[in-house]
């Protein structure tokens, strides 16, 4: 079998259920279920840039629903969504630091030649591909808007 990232966590699943680890069971089969519906939806077979966005993606919702639960008092169901987060979080490549994300900011800020806040969407386009997973896109598009600001 490949070593996709899809691979690694049909792997993982199957590790889950033999050392019987429900709750992690439970976050690796809701992930999977995702990468499934996209696949019949749009009949494709995803990459693992794909299961990058969308891991990040599933995390996003996570931390929308964990501040959501939390306002409203409810701290089993914000603790549920964050061993949520923790097993997805597993998938995703190491978090880039600020010196790190910093440095790609100008990097592409350089490469694209942007001058002003016009430039946005072309330094956000190098970006995008390499933070994919490692860096939450709407704090660094804060960073890179600092910058050209």
């Amino acid at each position: 079998m490949s070593d996709t990232l899809k691979a690694q966590i049909t792997e993982a699943m199957k590790d889950a259920m033999r050392a019987k680890e429900k709750e992690r069971l439970g976050a690796i089969r809701l992930i999977l279920a995702e990468l499934k519906r996209i696949e019949v939806d749009e009949r494709i077979e995803v990459d693992d840039a794909r299961v990058l966005a969308i891991l990040d993606k599933m995390v996003k919702q996570r931390r929308d629903s964990i501040s959501q639960y939390v306002d409203a008092g409810r701290q089993e169901l914000a603790d549920k969504e964050q061993a949520e987060i923790d097993v997805i979080q597993a998938f995703l490549p190491e978090a880039l630091g600020e010196a790190e994300l910093t440095t790609m900011i100008d990097a592409a800020i350089q490469e694209s030649g942007a001058e002003s806040m016009r430039d946005m969407g072309k330094v956000m386009g190098l970006l995008k591909p390499q933070i994919q997973g490692r860096a939450d896109v709407g704090a660094v598009s804060g960073m890179v808007k600092s910058k050209l600001g």
